[in-house]
């Protein structure tokens, strides 16, 4: 019994060496989903945060516990998503390897971002919370008017045209041309490029398309957990695709 390799089916699978990168990425893209989900959920318990300064402290001091959940779900959700992007990046890097790394670079670099600004839409950013507890406890109607100038300029920095969020649907524009390049998973590389144009053009919009950014939003943890789904497929058997054994 002989084998003989596919030549064109190992060019296209991914490099088993990195099983451990894949098996993380899996878990981490549907940590990824639920901490979008958590938040999600929240809705029915109080309503989004508000856009002007005076507003939003107050709201903070009304619903303290469900503000810190979204701030910390939302620019949490950064970490599992810098591991998918590495995972999904290094799977794909066979078939497309130029297309892969930048659409990794892309990605990596959108969630440090995230991290770094530790804001987001809408109107979360920890330093409100502090701005909510000392206007609480002010006691004059001046140093009330300083806070709510401080929680506006907060306000517009998280609700500003967020450049992350851009880079991020561009690494999923990139990688998913790299997987459809590939000729595999050729479901999921369609719903990434329309995840990735519809979600540039989103992000860029975002203060003027109001509740149509949900289209987006919606898309987004359905391709990461798909994306989970297919990382953690990748195993031996996977691997073992390319062999086929020829009698003689």
């Amino acid at each position: 019994m002989v084998h003989l390799v596919d030549e064109a089916a190992i060019r296209t699978s991914p490099d088993l060496s990195w099983q451990p990168l894949y098996r993380w990425g899996g878990v981490s893209a549907w940590v990824y989903v639920a901490l979008v989900l958590i938040p999600v959920t929240l809705v029915f318990v109080a309503p989004l945060p508000p856009a002007e300064g005076r507003a939003v402290l107050d709201y903070i001091a009304a619903h303290r516990v469900v503000y810190l959940v979204e701030l910390v779900c939302f620019v949490g959700l950064s970490i599992p998503a810098l591991v998918v992007f590495a995972a999904l990046a290094v799977s794909l890097a066979r078939p497309a390897r130029g297309l892969a790394a930048i659409g990794g670079l892309f990605g990596i670099s959108s969630e440090i971002i995230a991290l770094a600004v530790g804001s987001s839409p809408e109107s979360l950013h920890g330093g409100l919370v502090l701005l909510s507890d000392a206007y609480t406890s002010a006691t004059s109607e001046a140093e009330r008017l300083t806070l709510v100038g401080a929680a506006d300029a907060l306000v517009a920095i998280a609700n500003a045209m967020p450049w992350a969020g851009v880079l991020t649907a561009a690494g999923i524009l990139v990688l998913s041309l790299a997987m459809w390049r590939g000729d595999s998973r050729r479901g999921l590389a369609v719903l990434g490029i329309v995840a990735g144009v519809l979600g540039m053009v989103s992000e860029v919009l975002r203060p003027v398309i109001g509740v149509a950014y949900l289209l987006y939003g919606l898309l987004l943890p359905v391709w990461f957990g798909w994306v989970g789904v297919v990382l953690l497929r990748v195993d031996a058997v996977r691997g073992g695709v390319g062999v086929a054994p020829v009698e003689h």
